[in-house]
């Protein structure tokens, strides 16, 4: 299939709408990946017209920044990937937390190039706020960075608007990230007004909301030791049933009025709203980025977005948000 990919522009530079997501490949709360399928991954972006990557040091701790890394050896070619990186979790023992002392990002950042095998980052995000510190604490390192030519574009992640608020006072803010699908949409109340209003592109992530809207769960799929999803309340019993429902509807939806499949429409929803920049796709293995051309080429109308909304609320009558994503505040 001929690929066709879209693009908009973030401080400049050209990325592709749909971009890599990879805290999958990273393993440790996904299931197991090997190196060759990860690495593979990377390098399959390219037969799909993309060229954004977004990861971060807590995705295996390391491990997803290393696997980038060797593939970006292997193609050759640093400027072909624009690479979205992260800093502001630590994690020990007692599970991971928001930091965003500035001693230790700077670290994580000479950590994160090392990983990379890069000299720059493209985009670099504060992944979480630290809710111990002000914002503009983060936002003086990336200033620095940023001053320095040493990261392209300035991000944040899951920030409110009034975070954005406070750190685009120290530093030109490029991008938020925050959780948006069909299922969650938190953000439509004040964060993606604010970013729309600001000019600040919008990388969502969890565009499948944790592979739910796919359409290969069932009430009976078993959900592996060690698979984030076993936290996740959408994937407990009696409220799991009613998101399958949805999914099912939306499926039969997508297949009569586009021949498409709910998965392509999840993610053509996500980019047809207004204000969103490009919706990351997680993906551990290259022909898990094969549906991708069936998202382009086509849009939802306003009458689509309508029955949309409506079979969401007419089945999802217990709906929970991504809440428990968030990390501990360390103490």
């Amino acid at each position: 299939m001929l690929v066709c990919m879209e693009f908009f522009t973030l401080n400049g530079a050209q990325v592709s709408r749909i971009g890599l997501g990879t805290w999958a490949i990273g393993g440790s709360e996904w299931g197991a990946v090997p190196e060759a399928d990860a690495i593979a991954t990377c390098l399959a972006i390219f037969d799909h017209g993309i060229n954004l990557i977004d990861t971060a040091p807590i995705y295996g701790f390391g491990r997803s920044e290393q696997l980038i890394g060797k593939a970006i050896r292997q193609h050759g070619r640093r400027q072909d990937f624009y690479i979205a990186t992260k800093a502001g979790l630590e994690w020990n023992d007692r599970g991971v937390f928001s930091n965003s002392d500035p001693a230790r990002l700077r670290q994580e950042f000479e950590d994160s190039l090392r990983r990379l095998g890069t000299d720059y980052v493209d985009l670099y995000q504060i992944h979480w706020p630290d809710t111990t510190l002000p914002v503009e604490r983060a936002a003086e390192v990336l200033r620095q960075l940023f001053d320095a030519g040493r990261i392209r574009a300035v991000g944040v992640s899951n920030f409110s608007a009034a975070q954005m608020d406070a750190f685009s006072k120290i530093v030109p803010l490029h991008s938020n990230q925050p959780p948006y699908n069909l299922f969650e949409r938190e953000i439509d109340a004040s964060t993606l007004p604010y970013c729309h209003s600001h000019n600040i592109a919008v990388l969502t992530y969890s565009s499948l909301c944790r592979s739910l809207l796919a359409g290969r769960l069932k009430a009976d799929t078993p959900i592996p030791e060690g698979d984030i999803r076993r936290e996740d309340p959408k994937f407990q019993l009696p409220r799991f049933a009613q998101y399958l429902q949805a999914v099912q509807q939306l499926d039969a939806f997508a297949q009569q009025h586009y021949g498409k499949r709910v998965l392509h429409l999840a993610v053509r929803w996500v980019l047809d709203r207004p204000g969103i920049s490009a919706a990351l796709w997680g993906a551990k293995r290259p022909e898990q980025l094969a549906p991708i051309p069936e998202v382009m080429g086509w849009h939802l109308d306003a009458s689509a977005m309508a029955e949309i909304d409506r079979i969401v609320a007419a089945c999802v009558t217990d709906p929970v948000g991504p809440e428990y994503l968030t990390p501990g505040v360390r103490t």
